[in-house]
């Protein structure tokens, strides 16, 4: 059975013929988002241009773009004019730019923007919430995609500049869908750990589409929510997302990334063998002027002769004891004076000195009060005669006014 097989050429040209006989094509207008831009050394332009649902190549060629009066870049909102054809080398179609108008800001752009302005309000980006990175990381969590160069560059450099750093890889999506879900969670697994010191979330360059999960809120949260220090190492130099403005620090690239969270081991060798060095220089010095004041201490009049110092403190002493004494006695002898003129005054007051010259005290004895009058005194009454060496109880017989 005879049948007709064709070339790839011969199909390529033959699709290509009916692209470029269909009016439609050939005189088409396009808006769309502008992504993946390149201007090529030729002055040739090549990007994508995109809507939410689909995407088509782009060329821009030179000698129509010479009266441009502006450079297009990635999110750029455009109108364009021109045709659809099909590149036989590649066997794709794509459209032929002949004229590019602005329309606007990309959709893309848009929310990236207005999500910056949302969380630079809630304060997200301040320096005062960036944590310092530890100098001598043991471990260090790296979240990326494990099939990228990113990963493979990161640990490349980690493991030169110090081979003794632990390493964890956290692989998860960098791009699509899930890529938003996996990479915070990665975040909260890695600050679940307790080793962790130092973690790098990033990947390799892309365009404004694939770099978009680190644009999203939630990795955004995941990061500031850390408590552990973040480096955020997204895509080349010119790449910058919401992660680099929420991290504590952002490295240019992944390769970057792994120069600043690990100090190159023979730096830190020379550091601490100019440390050594200075602290040998710093307690010599001390040593010395230690020993030239003991030197000098042990000339001084104090250490020579300081039995001196202490005969003219103990003939002081001596004095002051002296004086002391002289005045305690003088002190003793007026008291004692004193003290005496009282005792006399006391015995000339004491009513047994009075009673001792033949004189008594005389009390009722029914009353028990003393009676000092003989109106008091009654014929037959009972009184209590007191002397110096007892008494005696008498019975009133008669009495007598003086």
């Amino acid at each position: 059975m005879n049948r007709p097989i064709f070339s790839v050429e011969q199909v390529n040209k033959y699709v290509k013929g009916l692209m470029d006989k269909d009016p439609i094509l050939q005189n088409l207008w396009i808006r769309g988002e502008i992504s993946n831009f390149k201007l090529h050394s030729s002055g040739h332009m090549y990007f994508t241009l995109k809507d939410h649902q689909a995407r088509i190549r782009c060329v821009f060629f030179k000698y129509y773009s010479k009266g441009l009066n502006f450079l297009p870049s990635d999110g750029m909102g455009v109108m364009l004019r021109g045709n659809i054809s099909l590149y036989m080398k590649d066997g794709q179609y794509q459209f032929y730019v002949e004229h590019m108008e602005k329309d606007g800001v990309g959709q893309l752009h848009l929310a990236l923007e207005a999500l910056k302005d949302k969380l630079k309000e809630e304060g997200l980006f301040r320096q005062e919430y960036k944590r310092p990175l530890p100098p001598f990381p043991n471990k260090i969590a790296v979240i990326t995609s494990h099939t990228g160069a990113a990963v493979h560059d990161m640990i490349k450099v980690i493991s030169k500049r110090n081979p003794a750093v632990d390493i964890l890889v956290i692989p998860v999506a960098v791009q699509g869908e899930l890529a938003k879900d996996e990479i915070s969670a990665a975040i909260e697994y890695a600050n679940s750990l307790q080793d962790i010191d130092l973690l790098i979330v990033g990947r390799g360059g892309g365009s404004i589409e694939e770099l978009w999960a680190f644009n999203e809120e939630k990795v955004a949260r995941a990061i500031f929510g850390s408590t552990i220090p973040i480096i955020s190492a997204v895509g080349h130099e010119t790449d910058f997302t919401i992660a680099d403005l929420v991290a504590d620090v952002r490295a240019a690239t992944p390769s970057a990334a792994g120069e600043i969270a690990v100090p190159e081991i023979y730096s830190i060798y020379d550091t601490l063998e100019a440390v050594k060095k200075r602290l040998n220089n710093s307690m010599s010095a001390y040593l010395k002027d230690q020993y030239s004041k003991v030197r000098s201490l042990s000339n001084s009049y104090v250490l020579k002769y300081g039995e001196r110092l202490f005969i003219s403190h103990e003939q002081r002493l001596d004095s002051n004891i002296d004086k002391i004494n002289t005045y305690m006695d003088s002190i003793i002898n007026t008291e004692s004076e004193r003290f005496a003129r009282l005792i006399s005054n006391l015995e000339a007051l004491n009513p047994l000195s009075v009673m001792m010259r033949g004189f008594c005290i005389l009390t009722d004895i029914e009353k028990g009060s003393i009676i000092g009058t003989i109106d008091k005194l009654q014929k037959d009454m009972s009184v209590k005669i007191r002397l110096t060496d007892g008494s005696a109880t008498c019975n009133i017989i008669s009495k007598e006014r003086k």
